[in-house]
């Protein structure tokens, strides 16, 4: 019994000389090894997990003009309604229904469900609009409803139609109840005749309170981010199942009543989670991600097809020679952005409201695409682009992986081509993320640029779940990032959105239902960063190494010259408390750290999760005090912070 206590008490003692040891780290203010670009953290955006239709964008009505393959999907008619498209409203959208009341009692109409539910909040108005008109001569009376889960329709609004001419009519009606399951009920009231297009129902309070708006609240955490550059449309949207189903920007602009519907490429990709009803309304469209990148300060980084569909599935080619249509969409979409309103595709943009350029200078070539069938095809690309804009940055692929044959084939092949920057995918384990802290350290410093274009930290023992050792191991990995900032551009976490009720994929950074939405511990790295990444990177080393993970330890260091501040930031994945002290070298005699503030996320539980029913991990912000030329600090288990010190 008395050796056992001995053995406790010598264990304790080494935990305590363990957890009691000083890490000493040095920063060098003297000389900023590396430019941070103000792209480098971002945001990428794929319609995944209804990330569009039934996410950002606000429309609450699915299947608003009648083109899906089933015309009633998201609609329950009732009486006499049909679909037409003898003399449509809209040629490229050419259904819509007829609903005719003979009189009796049951009356006509039709009800819409919305993406699993229409959210309507007590208080709020919503913008009901519809394209109707009515083959006969007398005017038809509309009851526009709001209906509750349990069926009651306590919000009525009465409007009138008339005219054989299609004519948009609109009505505000103003929500009673809270209900995130609600629907949007038509009946027609009079005896007669009415045809309807374009049915559709906004919340008046969009973001910037645009008619064909945003979700304010999903696009406000994404301008909380303070990205520096907006990724868009996708992904594997770009290259469809099939190249008639892949993402054609020309679609997604001009008047969105005549934008066609596409179908989602992720609806049957994964059988256990297939849903048959996604689809692209394209509303939320390439003048709509323009418009947004512009409204959060990000540079827009527009995605196109390079002529391949999904090499996974379809494995559809266009042949080099008929290749033509697909660079000038991508030339034409340079002028869409940039062109003036003298220009055809430039005066599209002025006429949806947008006389200025948006001053694009990145697009992106395919997605993660491979092979010599990719390469050929990016040359083409490549020389037409440099030709006619020779100021664009072009940006290729690496493959869908982060090594591999794929890899190692294209990463020589892009330096070859001549593109600027090289687009990166890593879906991988934690610890993964926490062992290549230093993956870009030794890359060539004169090749192309990398773009980190989709990562994120899986945990599958967990069911890759949003928690804080996933954070923690990414807010790791991008210490690596920063401190290799000459070679990495641009860094975006992937996905972004998902639906709780209608998801696809995990982990994703935001999740929502139809009235709450859930920032992810993994958001919160990705803002902190965001809001702290500098204008240079400066050294910062242990023993003579950069801080890449000794002892559960990774730092990084970076100056910002408009503050003249010193930002730090520092992860210990570790459980228990390190010991940190840092000297700060290469100060002038006068200079002195005048303190500043200290931004953190910790939790003891590395499993700890957010919810919607409330956000257990959030950052928190406490004081730093004067601390001369070092900084003496405990660090917590579990613990990402980032301090930002002035300089005085």
């Amino acid at each position: 019994m008395r050796m056992k206590k001995i053995a406790t008490l010598l264990a304790l003692s080494l935990a305590l000389g363990v957890q009691a040891q000083e890490h000493v780290m040095t920063v060098d203010v003297s000389k900023p090894t590396a430019q941070i670009q103000p792209t480098m953290y971002g945001i990428f955006f794929e319609d995944i997990n209804f990330g569009a239709d039934g996410g950002l964008y606000a429309e609450l009505v699915k299947n608003r003009s009648f083109e899906f393959p089933q015309s009633f999907v998201g609609w329950v008619p009732f009486g006499d309604v049909t679909v037409q498209d003898a003399d449509p409203a809209f040629p490229r959208n050419p259904h819509y229904i007829r609903i005719v009341n003979d009189g009796r009692l049951l009356r006509a109409g039709i009800d819409n469900e919305g993406y699993r539910g229409i959210g309507l909040k007590a208080g709020e108005e919503y913008r009901f609009s519809v394209y109707a008109r009515t083959p006969e001569a007398q005017p038809m009376k509309l009851s526009i409803e709001l209906v509750q889960a349990d069926g009651a329709n306590p919000v009525k609004k009465s409007i009138e139609i008339s005219g054989k001419e299609w004519t948009k009519t609109t009505a505000i009606l103003k929500s009673t109840f809270t209900d995130p399951h609600a629907r949007l009920r038509i009946v027609l009231e009079s005896r007669g005749t009415v045809d309807m297009d374009h049915i559709s129902l906004f919340p008046v309070k969009t973001w910037k309170g645009r008619e064909n708006g945003l979700r304010a609240d999903l696009a406000q955490a994404l301008y909380d981010l303070n990205p520096g550059v907006l990724r868009f449309p996708g992904g594997c949207i770009i290259e469809g199942n099939s190249l008639a189903t892949r993402y054609q920007w020309k679609n997604s602009v001009g008047p969105v009543e005549n934008r066609p519907l596409n179908e989602n490429r992720w609806n049957y990709t994964f059988k256990h989670r297939a849903f048959p009803d996604y689809f692209q309304s394209y509303g939320l469209g390439f003048y709509e991600f323009f418009l947004l990148s512009e409204d959060i300060g990000a540079e827009p980084l527009p995605v196109i097809s390079c002529g391949l569909s999904c090499q996974y599935e379809s494995n559809e080619v266009v042949p080099l020679d008929e290749l033509d249509p697909y660079v000038q969409d991508a030339l034409d979409l340079i002028e869409f952005a940039n062109g003036d309103a003298t220009t055809k595709w430039g005066k599209v943009r002025a006429d949806m409201g947008h006389p200025a350029p948006f001053n694009l200078k990145m697009i992106a070539v395919g997605n993660e695409q491979w092979d010599k069938v990719y390469v050929e095809r990016l040359e083409v690309f490549t020389k037409a682009i440099r030709e006619k804009y020779p100021d664009i940055k072009i940006i290729g692929s690496s493959g869908p992986s982060a090594s591999g044959d794929k890899f190692d084939y294209l990463w020589p092949e892009m330096k070859r081509v001549g593109v600027d920057l090289v687009d990166e995918h890593y879906y991988m384990e934690p610890k993964w993320f926490q062992d290549n802290a230093r993956r870009y350290d030794s890359y060539d410093r004169q090749g192309p640029k990398v773009f980190a274009g989709e990562y994120a930290a899986h945990d599958h023992p967990t069911g890759k779940a949003n928690n804080l050792f996933t954070a923690l191991s990414e807010a790791a990995f991008m210490t690596g990032l920063e401190r290799n900032a000459d070679v990495v551009h641009l860094a975006t976490y992937a996905p972004l959105f998902a639906h709780v009720d209608a998801w696809q994929w995990n982990p994703d950074l935001i999740w929502y239902d139809n009235l709450r939405m859930m920032r992810t511990p993994n958001y919160y790295v990705q803002q902190m960063y965001g809001m702290n990444a500098g204008t240079d990177v400066l050294r910062l080393q242990m023993e003579g190494q950069p801080v890449a993970g000794q002892d559960s330890l990774y730092a990084t260091a970076a100056l910002n010259k408009p503050t003249n501040e010193i930002i730090v930031k520092l992860v210990n994945t570790a459980s228990t408390p390190a010991e940190v002290k840092i000297d700060f070298t290469g100060l002038k005699k006068k200079q002195q750290l005048a303190g500043g503030t200290c931004t953190y996320l910790q939790n003891d539980d590395q499993m700890t999760v957010n919810t919607l029913d409330g956000e257990k991990l959030v950052p928190r912000v406490r004081p730093v005090p004067a601390c001369g030329q070092s900084l003496s600090l405990q660090l917590p288990g579990r613990f990402f912070g980032v301090y930002r010190l002035q300089v005085e």
